[in-house]
C-alpha cells in the first residue's frame, strides 16, 4: 500500500514538473517589462544628455532605481509627468545638470560655405544624422536629426546653427486647449 501511494506521488509530480517546465517555456517574457514600458515613453533621441548612452538604458536605469525620471531634457515636462504616472511617484522638475526642455522642437543645419570637413561634429552625433567625410563639406540629414545639438560644441568654426522645425502635414499638431473651459455636453 505504501509503495502504491509513493509511486502514486511520483506520477503527480512528474506531471505537474512537466505543466511547469512547459508554462516556463511558453510563456516566458524576455527582459524587464517596466523597461519597454518606460522606453516607450522617452523620446528615442539618444543624445545622451541623460548622462546614459542612450534611452534604453537609461530606462533601465529609472526601472532599477539607478537614475532619477527628471534627466531627459529632450522628453520635458511631459516625459517627466508620464513617468511620474506610470511608476506611481512624485514629478519632480526637470534637473537642470543635464539642459533645459525646448519649447518647440528644433534640428541643426550646417553652412556649408564655412564647414571645413573636420568630422568633429559626425563623431558627436549619436543618429547619425550628419552626411560628409574627411576634407568635405557635410550637410544634416533633417529627418534624422533629433535636435540634441550634441554636434554643436566640436564644431570648431561654428557652421552649425540651431533651427525650429518647419511645421508641415507631418508633424503639425492640434494646439491644446486653454484651461478654464469645460467641453459642451451632449443631450
Amino acid at each position: 500500500m505504501l509503495t502504491v501511494v509513493i509511486v502514486l506521488l511520483a506520477i503527480i509530480a512528474a506531471i505537474f514538473g512537466l505543466v511547469l517546465g512547459y508554462s516556463a517555456i511558453r510563456f516566458k517574457v524576455e527582459g524587464n517589462p517596466i523597461v519597454d514600458q518606460i522606453d516607450s515613453l522617452l523620446p528615442q533621441t539618444q543624445c545622451g544628455q541623460c548622462t546614459y548612452p542612450g534611452c534604453r538604458p537609461y530606462a533601465e536605469a529609472i526601472a532599477n532605481g539607478e537614475a532619477d525620471i527628471n534627466q531627459c531634457p529632450p522628453g520635458g515636462e511631459a516625459t517627466i509627468i508620464a513617468l511620474a504616472d506610470l511608476l506611481d511617484v512624485e514629478f519632480k522638475p526637470l534637473n537642470a545638470e543635464h539642459g533645459e526642455a525646448k519649447q518647440t522642437k528644433t534640428i541643426v543645419v550646417i553652412d556649408e560655405q564655412t564647414c571645413i570637413g573636420c568630422t568633429l561634429c559626425i563623431q558627436a552625433c549619436p543618429v547619425d544624422a550628419i552626411l560628409g567625410s574627411a576634407k568635405h563639406m557635410h550637410t544634416i540629414i533633417s529627418s534624422e536629426c533629433t535636435g540634441c545639438d550634441l554636434c554643436i560644441p566640436p564644431c570648431p568654426v561654428d557652421c552649425i546653427h540651431i533651427v525650429p522645425v518647419e511645421q508641415n502635414m507631418n508633424n503639425w499638431k492640434w494646439p491644446a486647449p486653454s484651461g478654464g473651459h469645460a467641453a459642451p455636453r451632449a443631450t
